[in-house]
């Protein structure tokens, strides 16, 4: 198993993030969602923890047929998705992703992470009381400005480096801005990736824990970039955002939309045992060194269309 913590500092604060994260997440997954590929949400329900309390519990299925990279589609079945379930407690979330039965050629691979929030610049040392990890684990900074993304994810109107928001004047981001930057908030993500095959274990986790990388990246640059659009609005309409986008989401890649709950505290629900985000964004064409790259398939040319949703407060004023 390989672990490595993450910290990756935002201009926000931790409450603004907490609707920022939702609406992000939610968009993002209705953009890289198509007929019969994205994220399946099955199960959004509130869920009572006895140590951390009130929070909601998330069951999606990710399914990645035709956005796994070349490489891989040609190991793969033609048809296989990942489940990942995810614990938020804000501000402390756990997530964890398995491949499905339908995936049974990996049944030893795993992604475990634990997120922690704080309004600091990312120097809080042992948040996650690692001395239940065997050894040091790696901390790397993730800079949403000035680390790189790959070039086929680049937007410019997403680079922190340009973007400046009219609702709050935040950025553009400038070298050094985590250390004169106010508010700033960080957040601690501890990755556990394991792949139990002997002979592919420590290069397969390497190349998982670099897809991860890249993806926190891309999720947090487009939480500030997107600024503009989900600040202000409350839990309850971003709660009210995330349903109507996931239900949509379902109906696009052809799915039966679950009843999906909004609401954030509720009767406890069977106790989970915790568990790191799947990634929705397409992987990287790029095989590696140790896996020998077949012939080139097609790649699907179509996109979907963004959701479009009604604005919610325009919305509440008519009712």
């Amino acid at each position: 198993m390989l672990v490595k913590e993450y910290r990756i500092c935002m201009p926000l604060t931790t409450e603004e993030y907490r609707v920022g994260q939702l609406y992000t997440i939610s968009k993002h997954s209705h953009q890289e969602s198509e007929k019969g590929e994205g994220v399946e949400v099955v199960k959004n329900e509130p869920h009572e923890d006895p140590v951390h309390g009130p929070g909601q519990f998330t069951e999606k299925r990710v399914h990645l047929s035709s956005k796994l990279p070349s490489w891989a589609r040609a190991v793969t079945p033609r048809i296989f998705y990942i489940t990942e379930k995810a614990w938020n407690y804000y501000p402390y979330t756990i997530t964890a992703d398995s491949c499905s039965l339908q995936c049974s050629f990996l049944p030893k691979f795993s992604i475990y992470i634990e997120t922690k929030y704080e309004d600091n610049c990312g120097d809080s040392e042992n948040i996650f009381h690692s001395d239940k990890i065997l050894g040091d684990h790696e901390v790397s900074f993730l800079d949403i400005a000035f680390d790189e993304i790959p070039e086929r994810y680049y937007r410019s109107l997403e680079d922190p480096r340009f973007f400046s928001s009219a609702k709050t004047g935040r950025g553009p981001l400038r070298e050094g801005w985590r250390q004169h930057t106010k508010p700033i908030m960080c957040s601690y993500k501890l990755v556990s990736v394991k792949f139990e095959v002997w002979g592919l274990q420590t290069r397969v986790e390497q190349f998982v824990h670099k897809v991860i990388r890249d993806i926190l990246l891309i999720g947090h640059r487009q939480a500030f970039a997107w600024v503009d659009e989900w600040c202000g609005m409350t839990m309850e309409e971003v709660r009210r955002y995330e349903q109507e986008t996931q239900e949509a989401t379902n109906e696009l890649i052809g799915l039966v939309a679950p009843a999906i709950s909004v609401s954030e505290v509720g009767q406890p629900t069977a106790t989970h045992s915790a568990p790191a985000s799947a990634p929705s964004t397409p992987l990287s064409d790029e095989a590696p060194e140790f896996l020998a790259p077949p012939k080139t398939r097609p790649r699907k040319k179509s996109a979907p269309e963004t959701l479009t949703l009604p604005a919610l407060r325009e919305r509440a004023g008519a009712e």
